[in-house]
């Protein structure tokens, strides 16, 4: 019971003590014996110190990252970006370093595999297509960093006009990651923070 309320008390404390409670009591209930219940007794504590001491280490690992995000100079730079967070900021410092490597918004797009392709059939044009290539780690990041970028008005007026235009959610989600890696790469380019400007808006919201 001691460990149990432990556990449970540090991620749902005003109901860790009554959930603990019942799960007791179902497991007093239990009138079938499993095949194999024994061995589980043994297994699953050891199985559940495991995991406890993973999570330890992965929080660990997140506190030194973030330490060594906070010691690098771009760091304050992505992170002005909205929907750019710690983890996000580290990633895009991985991949990206601090954006020489691409000359334009474009290389940085295509290497992100978020650039449009052109999909042709004989002489007609059947639209464009995100490529299925790419630093995918980095696409992600880009990606679940548009969605949270939501909150900000830019960032959804620009979402809501690529809905508007018939794009499904992760379609137009896609157009706002490539939007926001024109701005990405002129941050990187300039080392200035992310300012919001009445110019900025044919970028964002155009």
């Amino acid at each position: 019971r001691a460990k149990l309320t432990e556990i449970v008390k540090a991620r749902a404390p005003r109901m860790g003590a009554r959930l603990v409670d019942q799960i007791l009591t179902a497991l007093d209930a239990q009138t079938v014996v499993v095949p194999g219940t024994t061995a589980a007794e043994t297994v699953l504590p050891r199985l559940a110190d495991s995991l406890r001491d993973l999570l330890r280490q992965r929080d660990q690992v997140a506190e030194q990252v973030e330490g060594m995000l906070d010691a690098h100079p771009l760091a304050p730079v992505l992170t002005s970006m909205p929907g750019i967070g710690v983890r996000t900021a580290a990633r895009i410092l991985l991949e990206v370093g601090d954006g020489t490597s691409f000359p334009t918004p474009g290389h940085l797009a295509a290497y992100a595999g978020l650039a449009p392709v052109t999909r042709r059939s004989g002489t007609s044009i059947r639209g464009e297509h995100p490529p299925k290539g790419g630093n995918k780690q980095l696409k992600r990041a880009f990606f679940l960093s548009a969605f949270a970028a939501l909150a900000d008005p830019l960032s959804r007026a620009y979402y809501d006009r690529k809905r508007a235009e018939g794009k499904k959610h992760n379609a137009a989600l896609i157009c706002l990651a490539r939007r926001r890696v024109d701005v990405l790469h002129a941050m990187l380019r300039t080392q200035r923070p992310y300012q919001p400007k009445p110019a900025d808006e044919p970028r964002l919201a155009a």
